[in-house]
Parts: C-alpha cells; structure tokens; sequence
C-alpha cells in the first residue's frame, strides 16, 4: 500500500511538474533541491509513473556510495508499501536485488560504467537520475560525459537528470546543453551555529593521521552538547579510524553510539537510518551523511571540520586518501542537517575567524586523484585522451600521462594509447587496473582462489589492527567475523567467479606468504623494495620507505609495498602494508622495470661509469666500468656543467670580461652577438667545447678547458663582425687624463669608475654600442663621490655641491669651478705646477 502521507510530505513534490515539463521540453534537466526534500526517493517514483499517474518508464538512479543506494532503495520500496526487489530494486557490486517488475533500480555510479561500456544504448531504459553531482566524484563525472556522448550519437530520446543538494547548479546546466534547472525549497528550520574551537592549538592534519588531541576534543564537544540540548547528535569525522577512537572516548555517555560510513554492517546503516524512539543517540560519520542519507531524529551536528579526499603523488607513484579541512560548503551541508525536523544547532569545532579561509567547494575528484581507472574507461569508450568528453573539468595533463604509462605496462592499452583486448576484460573486472592486472597474472601463478583473496584484501585496505604484514592479514580475514571479513569474502565470491569463468589455470601453489607477496608485487611493481638497513627500504620508483618500529617486516630482504603514505615534509614513505617477497619475485613482477647495461652518471663531482642491473632505482648488480662509451662519458660531463655550473672550466678574469661584454652586445645587439647564458652555453656545447670536451674522461679534465679560448669560437666570425668586437664592446676607455680605464659589462649598463678630475673637459657622456656608460665619478683616493649617465647635466647640476666637499677633503688637488674649461689630470696641484 503506497504511504501517500509520507510522499505529500515531500518538499520537492512542489518542483515534479516544472521537472516533468523541463523534461518533456528538452530531454534533460539540473534539479536542486537541499537534502530531505526527497529528491532521491520521490523524482524517481514519479519519472518511472509509479506515483502521481503518467507514462510508466524505466529509470536507473546512480548513487556515488553503495551505502546510499542501499537506503534509497529501501527508502522508495517503503514508500511503495512493497520490499526492495519488487518495482524498485538495486545493484552494488557483490550485491543485486531486483525482479522482473523492477522498473526503479538504484546503482552506484560504478555499476553504471560498466554497464554502459557493455551496452552504450542502455536498452530498456528511459531516464537516469545521476544524484549528488554536487560532490564532484570521478565515476558521477564520467557517467555524465559519456551518457551526453550516447544521448548525441544514439539515443536522443533518454532522459537526464543530474540532481544537486546545493544551488551551485550552473556549471552542470552548461555542460547539459543549458538544460533547465529546476529548484525546489526545502522545510529548513533555524541551526545555531556554535563555535567550539580547541581551548590549545592542535596539529594540523597530514596524510591519514589526525591529531589524537582534536579526537579528544570532539568526544568532549559531543558530551557538551548532548548536555545542553534535546535530540540525536549527528558527528562528522573523516574517516573510520575516528570514528572508533571517538565511540571508544564516549563510553558512559547517556545515549547510543552508533558508527556510519562505507565499511559498516548493513544491520547497523539500517538501524540508523530507521530512527529510534527508545533513548537519545549520537551518531558518529564520515562525510556519507552530508547529503546522500537521511538520519531522523538529529538536532544537534558536532563538526570536526575535516574531511578526506584522495590525492595522488605521480613522482613517487604513491595514491592515498588525505585528510583535509571540509570545505564551506560541506559546512553547510552538515550544519543543515540539525535543522531538517525542527530547530537545531551546530557545533563547529574551530575558531569562528578560520572559516572564510577554508575553500568553497570540495575538489572535484578529477584534479586531484588517480586516473588510471578513468583513462581506462575513455579508452574502452574510444576517446584515450578524454578530448571529447563532455566534463566540468578537463583531467589534468600530468596525471593523465601518468594514466597512460600505467596502463601501458600492463597491457591494457598500446603505444598509441588504444583499448586492447586485455584492457576491454580489466575494465569490465570492477577493479583498480593495478589490480585487475594482479589478478589476470597472478592467477596462473597461485591459482583462482587464492588471487582472488588477496586483490580483495587489496581492494578494500583492512582495517589497522589487522596489522601491516598483508599474509597475516590475509589470514586474520580467513578467520575473522566482523564486517570486514564478511565484506572480503564476498567479493572473493566475485572475483573467483570472474577468474574461473575465463579458464585460468589453476597456478603453481606454494606458500600462502610467497602468493600474497607476489599477487602484491604484480599489482604494484613501481613499490617492490629493497632493503638498505634498519626498517629502511628503497621502492624502485626511486622513493625510500620505512616500517614502524616493531614490525614483523623490518628483517626482510625485499617487500612488496601495497600501501604507504608520505607524512608532510618526509623524506621517505611511511610503509602501512606490505609482504614479503625474494628477488626472483621482484624480478618478475617489475619485469618491465629491469635494466641492464652501462651507466655513466654525474655523481658526487665526477663521472661514474659502471654496468648495472636494476629494476628502476634498486641496484640489483653493480661492477666498475674501465672503458666506457665516449658519448656517455660526454653526455655525463654535459650533465655535471648543467648541475655545477661552466665554473667547472678554466675561467681567468680576461674571460669572464669578455663573456660579460659578448652578453652586453647580445642584449643591446642581438645577431650575430652570441647568447652567453648557461643554458644557451650549456645547449651549444658542440660549437664551442668541442674538440675538448669530447677528449675529457672526469672533473679534472673540464678544469683545464680554456673557456675564454673556446667561448671566442662563437664570435660571429663567418660575417665579419668578429672584427668589431673591440669597436663596440671595448675593454677599456681612454679618457681626457690619457688613461685607459676598464669597463665593467656584468650589469645592466656598462660603467666606467674613473677619477672625477681626469674627465675635465669632457661634456660628453663615452658610449659603448650607441649606449651610454653608467660614469662613477670617484674621488683621489678612488672612493665613489658621484654616479651620472649624462656628464653634461652632472657638470651644470651636480659638480658645485660635490666640488665643496672635496675641496675640504683634498685641497691638494685642483677643483676649479668650470671644469669644462680645463685639462683633465691626474696628478695634485703642486706637481701640475712642476711640470
């Protein structure tokens, strides 16, 4: 029996017939509508006709979290009066409840891909919501641009809906061809916002870790609140090891501590979002609660103010979820649901000032994350490169060529970046490419089962007190009851069901720990490590890596690394799970990795020739190599000026003079003068170091180059300009007195430091190249007196004021008051009058 009660409760009901229309007009709409409005439960009832009377339709709902595609089903099956599996049903990978009258199916954004990438008309269906677009999750991106792509090309007439929790809707109206947007006002009532910040600083968060003080101090803000008001508490943590070490500081408490996010048992998600009416409760979260799920009851939010996204360090091969400061508009989002039944408030825990700083949007996953999995589904869709998707954001360049040398060493796509068929059948697996990879390659090693085990323990990252050893984790989940376990060995179910099916052999057997490690290894062969002493390792991609203190891994000779961290400011990765493997193992799985030959390199100061065998940074075989290629050796030499500098040759002061005035004559000149810069120098070696250069074998042969003859090689000789060189950069000057002064090219202007008195008589300002010199007049014991570029204006303007002072200073020497009317000298008064 449908509770017709409950839908006309629904706020959004008001927007149904502007959505209907938006849609009847033009195929696709944006829809806004703030959580518990019903925009999730009631739209889909009534595009697919099963409430409020029109055409009855297919509609597929995508959710970004299993979590809330669970509760939107059941949520729109109660509705209804039926269980799920009747006309509304849903889908999560491992887990599919619908029937043949299904006509409303929830899945997550995931299980959209793949189905789209199976069968690109989705035939049957007529309209799919793609619900919490706001959070800007990679799959919800991708689902959109390729469901534009199939409405364009193939199927016009499919309905789409992108729906929002908040009003920052423009951007998705844009990329939906200027689709409507169609907004409905939800029941909000008043949230007092209350600043809670720590009475001490707390660390700020870094990687996964979170300052166990702040913890402390939201389990007290929790305590305070239950205190000071009525209502279920709603309290928002980053991630699942918060949310257990706040449940254990809330021992005591007057109410029930419940614990929602992605890993907890279903019983437990149902229990929340049924409500209680026996007794107060807090409720611990991740940010899953912000808009995807309703939870009745809360009047009160306490808001940790952090939240976790991914980030990916293409460098060091290292992707890993981080916790950051939740943005502003998360702020809103939590705050808004103390107000969702009646007045509420929110306990903010940080300072009041903070919160104009903190970003206004979360970042759309695309900029930040690993892409690996997405560049393999533009791939599979026919676009390598994603230029033809139609996304909010484009994918940024590095990352995306990271993506591709990934997917290329695993085969997935090939040198010019196409889908092969190996890469079509990892696509379809529902896994990571690593770890799609692991599991085609591993299986004919260990055999169906026991891969599968492990890429699931690799899929999900157990929980810490698990450990770090991946084989005793594997064995902890072997054995285990909790939800973990039971989430593990469901998706062992699936991926032995997807190995057997395809004829896999049945693999080598050995030990459970020589399995784990080299199903690990394969998925990462960029962190196959090896060790260098004291729980220290070296990762092939280059980057070090430690294991805590204690670890039962420290006395391995080599590691595959599933998962590590780099703590901020860290010189090496913070190993958090790994295996034991041998070199034979490493050698294996980074095949691709190995290299064999001769090395010349520029370390420590010199050239160093060996014949090495590595697999990327990891040394396995080094030995001195006595006669090594000329051009290596060259090109080494090349790379020690570059990291050095040209201070490496022989530079006396008449060199670096003419480098200076050749440098002059470049800026003022242009061609034919040469461009003396280091990197120009650097860039030409083979026209001015040459034959030289070529004959050098280490750091000392570079010292007794001549730079200055070999820098004379680039004057522009073949025209005849060479020739000018003293012409129109000349060392030295001669001045009225009748000597010859130096002229200092290293800065912007030239500049002629003479005594004032050997330039009497001269009004005019010396050039060099038509440019004037930068005249520092100096006094007779050559301290500076005055600086002009324009002797006239000096002799009118500025000589009587300085001719005072060293009249005082000097009155042996002559200072007449025109000094443009006499000869020019260097001598006193006295010998003038000798001679």
């Amino acid at each position: 029996m449908i509770r017709t009660d409950a839908l006309d409760r629904l706020p959004v009901r008001t927007a149904v017939p502007a959505l209907r229309q938006a849609l009847d007009d033009r195929g696709v709409a944006v829809l806004c509508a703030p959580p518990g409005t019903g925009k999730t439960t009631l739209v889909p009832l009534v595009l697919a006709g099963l409430v409020g009377g029109g055409p009855a339709r297919r509609v597929v709902v995508a959710e970004p979290r299993r979590i809330a595609a669970r509760a939107a089903a059941r949520r729109m099956a109660w509705l209804l009066g039926e269980q799920t599996g009747r006309r509304v049903g849903f889908t999560v990978r491992g887990e599919r409840v619908v029937g043949r009258d299904t006509v409303v199916e929830v899945v997550t954004t995931g299980v959209l891909l793949q189905r789209l990438q199976r069968d690109q008309e989705l035939a049957g269906v007529d309209a799919v919501i793609i619900d919490e677009c706001h959070e800007r999750h990679l799959d919800a991106d991708t689902v959109a641009a390729f469901l534009l792509d199939v409405r364009e090309t193939i199927r016009p007439d499919l309905r789409l809906v992108a729906a929002s929790a908040t009003t920052d809707a423009q951007g998705w109206a844009r990329l939906l061809g200027d689709a409507p947007v169609v907004e409905a006002q939800g029941v909000s009532h008043p949230v007092e916002v209350v600043w809670a910040p720590p009475v001490r600083p707390v660390r700020p968060p870094h990687g996964m870790r979170v300052d166990p003080a702040l913890l402390t101090h939201v389990a007290s803000v929790v305590r305070r609140a239950l205190a000071e008001r009525d209502g279920d508490v709603l309290c928002f943590l980053p991630g699942v090891g918060e949310i257990g070490r706040v449940a254990g500081q809330l021992a005591g408490v007057p109410a029930e501590v419940l614990q929602v996010h992605g890993r907890a048992p279903a019983a437990v998600q149902d229990a929340v979002l049924a409500g209680s009416s026996e007794g107060r409760r807090v409720v611990l979260a991740t940010s899953v609660a912000e808009s995807s799920l309703t939870v009745p009851g809360v009047r009160i939010v306490v808001d940790s103010g952090l939240a976790r996204e991914p980030r990916t360090d293409h460098a060091r091969g290292l992707s890993a979820l981080t916790t950051v400061r939740a943005s502003q508009a998360a702020g809103r989002q939590r705050a808004g649901r103390a107000g969702r039944e009646a007045p509420g408030a929110v306990y903010r825990c940080w300072e009041q000032g903070e919160d104009g700083r903190l970003a206004r949007f979360p970042s759309p996953e695309i900029k930040v994350a690993d892409l690996a999995a997405f560049a393999l589904q533009a791939a599979c869709w026919g676009d390598p490169d994603a230029s033809g998707l139609a996304l909010l954001d484009p994918p940024p360049a590095g990352a995306m060529g990271a993506a591709r040398e990934t997917l290329t060493a695993v085969g997935a796509v090939d040198a010019d970046g196409r889908v092969t068929d190996r890469g079509v059948r990892m696509s379809r697996l529902g896994l990571h490419p690593r770890l799609a990879r692991a599991l085609l390659d591993g299986a004919a090693e260990v055999g169906s089962r026991r891969v599968a085990e492990v890429v699931a323990l690799l899929s999900e990252e157990p929980p810490r007190e698990y450990g770090d050893d991946l084989a005793a984790a594997l064995r902890t989940a072997r054995r285990g009851g909790d939800g973990y376990a039971a989430r593990w060995r469901q998706e062992v179910r699936r991926l032995s069901s997807s190995i057997g099916s395809s004829g896999e052999g049945s693999g080598r057997g050995g030990s459970d720990d020589a399995a784990v490690g080299l199903v690990a290894a394969l998925a990462f062969p960029e962190r196959v490590a090896r060790a260098r002493g004291e729980g220290a390792f070296l990762m092939a991609s280059g980057t070090g890596a430690e294991l805590r203190d204690g670890s039962r891994l420290r006395s391995a000779p080599w590691l595959a690394v599933a998962v590590a961290d780099r703590p901020a400011h860290a010189a090496s990765a913070r190993v958090r799970l790994a295996a034991v493997i041998d070199e034979d193992t490493a050698r294996l799985a980074a095949g691709h990795l190995r290299f064999s030959g001769e090395e010349v390199r520029w370390v420590d100061g010199d050239v160093v020739a060996r014949s090495v065998e590595r697999l990327g940074a990891v040394e396995l075989s080094v030995r001195a190599l006595k006669q090594p290629r000329p051009e290596l050796v060259r090109a080494a030499l090349v790379d020690g000026l570059g990291r050095e500098g040209l201070g490496l040759l022989r530079w006396s002061r008449e060199t670096g003079q003419l480098r200076e005035r050749l440098a002059f004559l470049h800026r003022e000149l242009g061609t034919p003068w040469p461009n003396v810069s280091d990197g120009a120098l650097l860039a030409r070696t083979e026209e001015w170091l040459e034959p030289e250069l070529s004959r050098a074998r280490r750091r000392s042969d570079l010292a007794r180059i001549d730079a200055g003859q070999a820098l004379r090689r680039l004057l522009p000789w073949a025209t005849g300009e060479a020739a000018r060189l003293d012409e129109l950069a000349p060392e030295r000057i001669e001045v009225p007195s009748g000597s010859r002064i130096r002229v200092e090219y290293g800065g912007e202007q030239p500049v002629l430091a003479v005594k004032l008195q050997e330039l009497f008589g001269l009004t005019e300002t010396p050039k060099v190249a038509g440019v004037p010199v930068l005249v520092h007049l100096l006094s007779p014991a050559g301290r500076p007196a005055a600086v002009t570029a324009d002797l006239a204006s000096f002799w009118r303007d500025g000589y009587r004021a300085v001719r005072a002072e060293l009249r005082g200073r000097y009155p042996k020497h002559p200072w007449p008051e025109d000094p443009t009317t006499v000869e020019a000298t260097r001598y006193t008064s006295a010998r003038l009058r000798r001679e």
